[in-house]
């Protein structure tokens, strides 16, 4: 279930989210590539370490905006 809501979470940001982020960007670059499955993959398993490292670690998100 949790890697279905991840997938589902990496393709809201890779095309519905109107804010710039650099993982948005991050996501951008291997759909031209790849194609837009294996890049919501790829996407979703950067978000799966990103979560997992702020529970680890007990930290909080903060968000920045892509330069």
């Amino acid at each position: 279930m949790v890697r279905s809501l991840l997938f589902e979470a990496a393709g809201v940001l890779l095309y519905r989210s109107k804010q710039p982020s650099a993982l948005k960007d991050w996501g951008m670059r291997p759909v031209r590539k790849v194609g837009s499955a294996k890049a919501k993959v790829a996407l979703a398993r950067k978000l799966a370490v990103l979560l997992h490292r702020l529970w680890i670690h007990q930290d909080t998100f903060r968000y920045l905006t892509a330069a």
